[in-house]
């Protein structure tokens, strides 16, 4: 499922105290980093990074007893990067399928931008999976909303565009 030409994505498996692997979750395959064990933590970075901006976090979270997967989302570093599917509701199939694919009933979920926002998701779909959930730079769903219907043409739209923006075809890439 990797478009022609362009670099090779298996260039983010950058090296460290952590291993790389492909793990099949809701129809695709996503690229993981992992590092520990222990209960699980799964990291979900924003747009437009990939596992990368969570190698200190991986580590740190592996040092205090945690078993530390950082992800690459679909579309994002080496993970399969399908014609379509990057809508809330599939993204946080992805990541619950994810759960389940490395074998545990339930994990820690931290997000940052718009991993964030797929983390809401996440727990708002498949509560029975997130143990706790952390979001850094990523407002709670219902305030964007909020913030649309008090001021639609003010902060609500900043909010709104930033979440919606993601979901048009093509634009996220320009």
């Amino acid at each position: 499922m990797r478009p022609p030409g362009g670099p090779d994505p298996t260039a983010v498996r950058l090296p460290g105290p952590w291993t790389h692997r492909g793990v099949s979750a809701n129809g695709i395959r996503l690229h993981v980093a992992e590092c520990g064990s222990g209960p699980l933590v799964v990291l979900l970075h924003g747009f437009p990074e990939f596992w990368w901006a969570w190698r200190h976090q991986l580590v740190a979270l592996a040092d205090r007893g945690h078993r530390v997967v950082a992800v690459d989302l679909r579309g994002f570093g080496d993970s399969d990067k399908p014609p379509r599917g990057y809508d809330l509701w599939t993204l946080a199939g992805d990541v619950a399928g994810l759960i389940r694919a490395l074998g545990e009933s339930r994990a820690d979920v931290v997000g940052h931008g718009w991993g964030g926002m797929i983390g809401w998701t996440v727990t708002a779909l498949h509560p029975r999976l997130v143990r706790s959930l952390a979001v850094l730079g990523a407002p709670h769903p219902l305030a964007v909303r909020r913030a649309v219907l008090r001021d639609p043409r003010g902060q609500g739209r900043a909010a709104a565009a930033y979440a919606l923006g993601f979901q048009l075809p093509r634009w996220p890439e320009r």
